[in-house]
C-alpha cells in the first residue's frame, strides 16, 4: 500500500498506513470520467454493506478542484464515501496505469490483492467472488 496522506475538502487527513491491519479497496475516480460516476453509488452501496469487513476508500483525480468534488458529493448524498481528494495525482503515478477508474484491493497487511483498470458493475455477482478470499472473517477498520 502506497505511503501517502490526502485531505477532503474541509481539511480532514487520511493516512493511508492507517488503513493497515484491515482489507481496503481504493478507487481512484475523477468527476470528469464517465464510468467513474457511474461506479460511485455502487461502491457506496458496496461500502454500506460490506461495513465491519471491507473499508472503501474512493480518492478524487481532479487537479485541484475540490469544489467540483465537493459538489458531486454533495449532489449525490453519499453514505459510506468520504471525498478524499489527490490534487497531485500522487495515486495515478504511484500506480501507473493512466486510466480511470483504477481499483486496487488490499489485504489486511497492505499488501494489493488485485487491481482493475476501468470501469466494474461493482453491485454485480462477479463482485462478490473477488472480494471474497480476502473477506473471509476480517474486520475492516482504519481511520
Amino acid at each position: 500500500m502506497p505511503s501517502a496522506v490526502f485531505k477532503d475538502p474541509a481539511g480532514k487527513v487520511l493516512n493511508f498506513a492507517s488503513l493497515k491491519g484491515a482489507p481496503v479497496l481504493v478507487n481512484l475516480w475523477a468527476t470528469w470520467c464517465g464510468p467513474c460516476v457511474i461506479e460511485m453509488p455502487q461502491l457506496d452501496a458496496l461500502a454500506g454493506t460490506k461495513a465491519g469487513k471491507l473499508r472503501v476508500v474512493t480518492v478524487s483525480q481532479d487537479l485541484a478542484a475540490p469544489e467540483k468534488v465537493a459538489a458531486f458529493f454533495a449532489a449525490k448524498s453519499f453514505a459510506h464515501l468520504e471525498p478524499w481528494l489527490d490534487p497531485d495525482n500522487a495515486l495515478s503515478d504511484f500506480y501507473a496505469t493512466g486510466t480511470l477508474p483504477t481499483t486496487v484491493l488490499y489485504d489486511a497487511q497492505g499488501n494489493e490483492v488485485w487491481r482493475m483498470i476501468g470501469g466494474h458493475d461493482w453491485a454485480g455477482a462477479r463482485t462478490e467472488a473477488m472480494l471474497a478470499d480476502t473477506l473471509a472473517d476480517k474486520p475492516a477498520g482504519g481511520t
